[in-house]
């Protein structure tokens, strides 16, 4: 068996590639959606990335993707995800590939590396016994819109706070807004204890970027008071995939809490959804588990409890080297 990097994969090798994420999936996670194949092509074949595949022959037993946001040596972590076939494991591949990985993770100047997985997963031991600690537990919801009344929504976005107005953009952040929203993203208090790079104008443009490079339209709801965003709500649709979306970050910046901001942005995100992309049925999103006042907000939404995953930390020097 051998590693190798798959940087410009080939169309044979993005369908094992697949095959390996199907497989893994089917013995894992078998009642979560099954993921999509022209969603893994583009996923591979976006910028800012790393990968390998671990071959025996003309099989593909295992991949390794390492996800390198802004540019090299950025301090925010980098990210990885690892997949072995089902009845290959235990046998050290994914050792051998995570290898792969921290080579290429050192080589790009970072310092650390996170991976979330299913709670209840071979994932959890793997991590554990290579270094990575746990620093966030998530809870997975979903929720459905055909069991959101519409004079629900409209009765919350009504009732918004005096002295606040509600805007609203589809993809980049305008400019009078970008630097703002930057500001408000520091109130995401579930990531800034290991995330690393503080956020700016321009990391707000890059993440957008990034959204459009795959093919998926993100979607900001945002609270004003004065210059200031007091409150914001992301939603990303895919484009392959448009029926589930996925609630991206919502925050409400510490001295503006208490006046229901975060429920009142993301009715309104409700509220726009239902007539800009009808085709959504279905919303998901993870809350950190202590967040126990935005599950809160996202269960009076009528937000439910489908999951729990982890987000694992482990520092590059800590990783295996070849």
């Amino acid at each position: 068996m051998d590693v190798i990097a798959l940087d410009d994969p080939t169309d044979a090798e993005v369908r094992r590639w697949h095959a390996v994420l199907a497989a893994a999936h089917a013995a894992d996670l078998c009642d979560e959606p099954a993921p999509d194949p022209e969603e893994t092509a583009a996923r591979l074949r976006a910028p800012g990335r790393r990968l390998w595949g671990a071959v025996d022959g003309d099989v593909m037993v295992g991949v390794a993707e390492l996800r390198l946001p802004g540019g090299p040596g950025a301090d925010r972590p980098a990210e990885i995800d690892i997949r072995v076939l089902p009845d290959r494991r235990r046998r050290g591949i994914g050792t051998r590939l995570l290898t792969a990985a921290a080579e290429g993770l050192r080589a790009d100047g970072r310092s650390s590396v996170i991976a979330q997985v299913m709670a209840g997963t071979p994932a959890i031991p793997f991590l554990e016994s290579h270094g990575f600690r746990c620093v966030l537990t998530l809870r997975g919801l979903l929720l459905r819109m055909d069991d959101v009344p519409a004079d629900r929504l409209e009765r919350l976005v009504a009732s918004g706070p005096p002295g606040y107005r509600l805007v609203r953009w589809r993809g980049t952040a305008p400019d009078e807004h970008a630097l703002a929203l930057a500001r408000a993203k520091h109130a995401m208090a579930d990531m800034s204890a290991y995330e690393g790079l503080p956020w700016d104008a321009d990391r707000v443009r890059e993440m957008a970027e990034l959204v459009a490079k795959r093919g998926d339209d993100l979607y900001t709801v945002a609270a004003v008071h004065g210059d200031e965003i007091a409150g914001f709500t992301e939603v990303v649709v895919s484009g392959e995939t448009p029926e589930r979306a996925a609630q991206y970050d919502t925050a409400v910046v510490p001295e503006h809490r208490g006046r229901r901001i975060g429920i009142w942005v993301k009715a309104a995100m409700l509220q726009w959804l239902r007539r800009e992309r009808p085709e959504v049925r279905e919303i998901e999103t993870d809350n950190s588990g202590d967040n126990v006042h935005m599950l809160a907000v996202n269960e009076e939404l009528g937000f439910r409890r489908q999951r729990e995953s982890r987000e694992y930390q482990a520092f590059a020097a800590d990783l295996p080297s070849l």
